[in-house]
């Protein structure tokens, strides 16, 4: 018989401190209009507590929702590129936080698909009979690496979680489409130096990154990647753009969301944004998108969702999932995150005060040979 595996639980756990334009426009030569213009973010979340406190809020809500008891879970899988640790995994983490004692956990790193690439995963286990349920987080606590005095990246991001949970079924429905892939000749065009090995032999102070950001070439790319990935599974499942209820994307800039809409046949009316409210949380931003596409009405009982991403590697991807019947939670989880004491503004100026990576930490992060040099 065949095993399906559909999202019956979702939630979010998003930090309630506001970075706004205006915010950015004190310590950077920019205004809200730039920002506007370029990218169709007006502000976003900046984190006063962990990537996997954020994670847990919405893996609470998520397990409320779909009225799944934590002890029962039987995979965690963890999205996000900013892990608190390395060793041990963060999905460990969130495990003892919600005594998930029987649950397998693991991380995924594919950057900003994330979570495109756990729910995937995930769905495969189930419908390989390997497990009956699963909890996919995709996270991000982005603000602490960020170059706070790099224009072209410091508007574009924000820290925040949500999570899903899937259930074996013998219903149809779920993940029905998957296409997944890596344009790694290009994996340089974004690139965070100062996090990960290849530094540890340098003079850095850890927090202090420069990032490598093509802006041209990743838009290039990554509508490209997006908009093959969703030609490939529409066709693969037999659907067409006439099919598909709601676009839920990678909210990474609003006009790479118009272009792949555009290249998929879909009109932005049947596209879910939220860019303008949380700005690009990486891994967070398609669960978030689609938590708040529940929210508001937008998905109805047996939509049919197409999930389009792109992130650093340059990983890309596109799934299509078929709604099930239930499309509100079967409870409500009071878990809230502690009370914030700053501002999103005098968090970040915090951050900026430890910072140096032009100074003190730039012959360690310029120095580093990386493997696309190598392999050349």
């Amino acid at each position: 018989m065949t095993r399906y595996a559909h999202i019956t639980g979702w939630g979010d756990g998003l930090p309630p401190a506001v970075l706004t334009n205006q915010d950015l426009s004190t310590f950077l030569e920019t205004s809200d209009e730039w920002i506007v213009q370029r990218t169709g973010m007006k502000e976003r979340r900046i984190s006063h507590v962990s990537a996997i406190e954020m994670a847990t809020l919405a893996s609470r809500r998520a397990l409320a929702c779909a009225d799944l008891d934590p002890a029962e879970l039987e995979l965690i899988v963890y999205g996000s590129c900013s892990p608190d640790e390395q060793v041990p995994n963060s999905a460990s983490g969130v495990q003892i936080a919600l005594k998930a004692t029987r649950a397998a956990a693991m991380d995924v790193n594919t950057a900003c698909t994330s979570f495109l690439y756990g729910l995937a995963s995930a769905t495969a286990m189930i419908q390989s009979g390997m497990v009956q349920n699963a909890l996919v987080i995709g996270v991000e606590y982005i603000s602490p690496f960020m170059d706070w005095s790099n224009r072209n990246v410091a508007v574009l991001f924000g820290d925040g979680a949500a999570a899903v949970v899937l259930q074996a079924s013998d219903e149809p429905g779920g993940v029905v489409g998957t296409v997944l892939g890596c344009d790694a000749e290009a994996r340089q065009t974004l690139r965070v130096r100062g996090m990960g090995c290849s530094y540890v032999q340098g003079d850095l102070h850890y927090g202090d990154t420069l990032w490598d950001f093509d802006g041209q070439a990743i838009f290039k790319r990554a509508v490209h990647g997006m908009s093959e990935a969703c030609a490939r599974v529409m066709n693969e499942a037999g659907v067409t753009a006439d099919d598909i209820d709601l676009v839920v994307p990678h909210q990474a800039n609003l006009r790479i969301i118009e272009s792949v809409a555009k290249y998929a046949g879909v009109p932005m009316e049947r596209v879910m944004l939220t860019v303008q409210r949380y700005g690009n949380m990486s891994a967070a931003t398609v669960p978030v998108a689609l938590s708040d596409a529940l929210a508001e009405g937008r998905v109805k009982p047996g939509s049919l969702l197409l999930m389009p991403g792109f992130g650093g590697g340059l990983t890309y991807g596109a799934l299509l999932v078929r709604w099930g019947q239930r499309v509100t939670p079967l409870r409500q989880s009071d878990a809230a995150l502690p009370p914030v004491a700053q501002s999103a503004l005098e968090m970040v100026n915090a951050i900026r005060a430890r910072q140096d990576p032009h100074g003190r930490s730039l012959d360690a992060l310029m120095s580093t040979r990386f493997i696309e040099a190598v392999a050349g």
